[in-house]
């Protein structure tokens, strides 16, 4: 959220997020206000270099352009910093000479020339070869040309380039030459040498910018290197721009608002995978140990601050190994064993919870969307009224139709999730089967714990989660509005209510802190309700086989709005880049005029061939990707490079099992009767570079087993101490048997065996060890192969 924003009188702000200068996420339109609300959470892979992420406020204007109030941008190498924890920015202004992104490559060389009259000069050569990564501007490739200027206390020589036409990545492969001047204390004496206080004083300064044609150009960044540093040899580099030195020193800071931002920032080196052979082994092994307190991932979950860092990656590493079910089951016995009463089973945060509340984000993507989507769709795009508090009613609301419009819509949300158990993934119900089994179990006298033990996850920590925040669980493109959270809110309170089971006696409607809420469910004392929610908890906590939800529908995988290359498939229509709606379920890619209207072309997904990146030369255009299959190729170009990287990667998922895919493609378009790549000059002519995705994968979970053992290593890394510290705890109890009479250091962590936990501990901290080698190793191998000054390792800064 955002405060106390300029200008000050109630406007429509939106935010958005960009890496660089490349927006990649906006917020929806907060209206009529000084201090927004915003609410979003966005996670993405980033799928390039970059230097800055920025959040820019923006000004919604009907007519005229938006305007921009002021951002917030943290260096890459500050995101560390801020990771994890809320924030509040102060809003910078927004200056065109601070704006940059993308490299330059740079060949400079001080020559010695003897002149006509027989004395001896200095020569400066600068060789601009090329740039990457330049921004778009409105949208599309800019128009760069760069300026080449040599600076000095008395001196500004100047030249320039050609003008490239709609390229990010222009190739200038232009030669300037500067006679390098000496000061007035010239001497014969230092005729063959570049006076010292010249040197110093000398630089090289290349400015990139766009050519605005009828209007003025806009700069896109500067390099300066000091012509001190070529005394010797050629020097030859990648530069990444940089803004104006002069940027934003005149404005002023305290008065544009701020915003509140929660980052986590996670980098991880992943290394092959044959490194992590012996952690993942000591992880998957965790549900056979006894008791499950001595395994290693019970101990990553105990030496993490926060139990969250570990549930996800952990969870992750068994759903890809087929181990998570055994595991939460081990964990739930051990929860269960601190449960003393039915009522309370599994109502807190602790490490089973948490494992199966991820569990049913990660499983359960599919499943909330084919059950909730639609009637969630219709609430927040044909909002009712439906507030029943007295005190919240407004002036001519009536609130007999608000209950009615309420109850319609609890009903439809109810009956929705009690006849989707068909739908429920099979993960889902073997966790539920076996919490209900341990339940039964640990209070055999109470015959409705076993479905309380399921309805505690299945209502409370999914269903009525996901409706009370439908942008989280990607229902909803964006936080809805204040009147349609209030909605959800009763809704979900509702949910919540009917699914706990044996709530709706007499006993437990007297229990409400709400009268209103209280009068509200009097309605729903009916024997129905009860036999649903006990036929539904039946269902999916039953290990027989359900019918996979994709046979009877297609899984809807990815939609949105991209640009794709008419494929002349009609004589008279031109080849030109037209807006459409793209939907990818795993049947078939289809692209439609706009969103709900009938598509235009279909792909079934088994005849797609291949999925790759396309060569911006082909069309002078960023973010673009191609789908082979039958016909012609089909050319898209996405957004931003975040949108153009899930796309892909989404697409290739989908196709990996394919029986006929290419394993050569061409990485850029037919054109002209040729190849741009090869130079080929049939169409049919195979390609002449290999497919990058050959490898079958899962379609509908996606999991890098490698990179999730390396998040944890890294989790044991930062937690070393506590490691240490659990250790020592272990041999103080194996030594001293007696009752503690005071609080230790280690009387937060659950020690059941202190020797089976030792010796994992010294398993864990023996393996850590020896992957810290491995990553020296190769940090070492990779600095010395990316040099500074590479296109991988680009200079930041000036030369020194």
């Amino acid at each position: 959220d955002a405060k106390h924003l300029v200008p000050n009188k109630m406007r429509d702000f939106f935010c958005t997020i960009n890496l660089d200068q490349e927006e990649v996420f906006r917020t929806q339109v907060v209206e009529k206000s000084l201090s927004p609300y915003f609410g979003e959470e966005f996670y993405f892979e980033i799928p390039r270099t970059f230097q800055w992420l920025s959040f820019y406020i923006y000004d919604k204007s009907v007519l005229q352009k938006d305007l921009r109030i002021g951002k917030v941008s943290i260096k890459k190498e500050d995101l560390c910093n801020y990771t994890g924890k809320e924030n509040w920015f102060m809003l910078q202004p927004v200056d065109s000479n601070s704006e940059v992104q993308g490299k330059v490559h740079l060949e400079l060389k001080l020559n010695e020339l003897i002149t006509d009259n027989g004395s001896v000069c200095q020569q400066l050569v600068v060789h601009i070869k090329e740039c990457h990564g330049l921004p778009l501007i409105n949208g599309q490739n800019c128009d760069p040309y760069a300026t080449v200027s040599l600076v000095g206390p008395s001196r500004n020589d100047q030249k320039k380039t050609k003008v490239k036409k709609k390229t990010s990545n222009p190739q200038f492969n232009e030669t300037f030459y500067f006679e390098v001047t000496r000061s007035s204390s010239y001497t014969k004496k230092s005729q063959f040498q570049v006076e010292e206080e010249d040197i110093e004083k000398l630089e090289v300064r290349v400015d990139l910018w766009n050519n605005g044609n009828l209007v003025q150009d806009i700069f896109l960044g500067e390099i300066k290197v000091p012509v001190k540093v070529l005394r010797n040899d050629s020097f030859q580099a990648w530069y990444l721009l940089q803004p104006r030195e002069n940027g934003n020193k005149s404005s002023k800071t305290d008065d544009l608002g701020s915003l509140r931002l929660n980052i986590c920032y996670t980098e991880d080196c992943v290394l092959p995978s044959e490194y992590y052979t012996s952690l993942r082994n000591l992880l998957l092994k965790s549900s056979d140990v006894q008791p499950i307190s001595a395994s290693a991932a019970y101990i990553l979950s105990e030496v993490c601050r926060d139990k969250y860092d570990a549930v996800l990656p952990l969870v992750r590493l068994l759903l890809h190994h087929h181990k998570l079910v055994p595991f939460v089951a081990a964990v739930a016995e051990l929860d269960l064993k601190d449960t003393q009463e039915a009522n309370t089973i599994f109502r807190g945060n602790s490490l089973a919870t948490r494992c199966v509340d991820e569990m049913m984000k990660i499983v359960g993507k599919h499943y909330l969307k084919v059950t909730l989507k639609p009637v969630i769709d219709e609430i927040c795009e044909s909002p009712k009224p439906c507030e029943i508090d007295p005190i919240k009613l407004r002036e001519g609301d009536n609130v007999e139709i608000n209950m009615e419009n309420l109850r319609y819509y609890v009903d439809k949300v109810f009956r929705e999730i009690v006849r989707s158990s068909i739908s429920c993934p099979t993960l889902m119900c073997d966790v539920f089967y076996s919490l209900r089994h341990l339940a039964a179990k640990r209070f055999p006298n109470d015959p409705h714990v076993q479905y309380s033990a399921v309805s505690s996850f299945v209502f409370l920590r999914f269903f009525a989660v996901a409706v009370v925040s439908p942008h989280t669980f990607h229902l909803r493109p964006h936080h809805p509005d204040a009147q349609t959270c209030r909605t959800l809110t009763l809704i979900s309170k509702a949910i919540q209510t009917l699914g706990s089971w044996g709530s709706l006696t007499k006993s437990k409607l007297s229990s409400f802190k709400e009268t209103f809420m209280c009068e509200f469910f009097k309605t729903f004392q009916e024997e129905k309700f009860t036999e649903s929610v006990k036929k539904f908890l039946d269902d999916v906590s039953s290990t027989e086989s359900k019918e996979p939800s994709g046979v009877s529908e297609p899984v809807h995988l990815k939609e949105g709005e991209m640009y794709k290359r008419a494929q002349g498939r009609t004589r008279i229509g031109k080849k030109n880049f037209k807006k459409r709606w793209f939907c990818l379920t795993s049947r078939e890619l289809t692209y439609h005029k706009q969103q709900d209207k009938e598509p235009i072309f279909t792909i079934p997904i088994k005849n797609i061939l291949a999925v790759e990146k396309l060569d911006e030369s082909s069309f002078n255009k960023k973010n673009m990707f191609q789908v082979l299959h039958g016909e012609k190729p089909l050319y898209i170009q996405a957004n931003n490079c975040v949108e153009a990287s899930e796309w892909i990667e989404a697409l290739c998922r989908v196709t990996r099992c394919n029986q006929k895919r290419l394993s050569f493609y061409h990485p850029s378009a037919f054109l002209n009767g040729s190849w741009l790549c090869c130079k080929a000059t049939t169409e049919s002519t195979e390609g002449c570079a290999r497919c990058t995705a050959d490898v079958p994968a899962d379609t509908q979970i996606e999991i890098d087993g490698d990179r999730e053992t390396e998040r944890i290593y890294s989790l044991f890394t930062i937690n070393r101490s506590k490691l240490q510290k659990l250790e020592e705890a272990c041999g103080s109890i194996a030594v001293y048997q007696g009752p503690r009479k005071e609080p230790d250091d280690y009387s937060n962590f659950t020690i059941e065996d202190s020797v089976a936990t030792f010796h994992t501990l010294q398993q864990i901290i023996d393996i850590v060890e020896k992957l810290n080698e491995s990553h020296e190793k190769y940090q070492k191998k990779r600095s010395s192969s990316a040099k500074y000054g590479s296109e991988e390792n680009p200079i930041v800064g000036k030369v020194s």
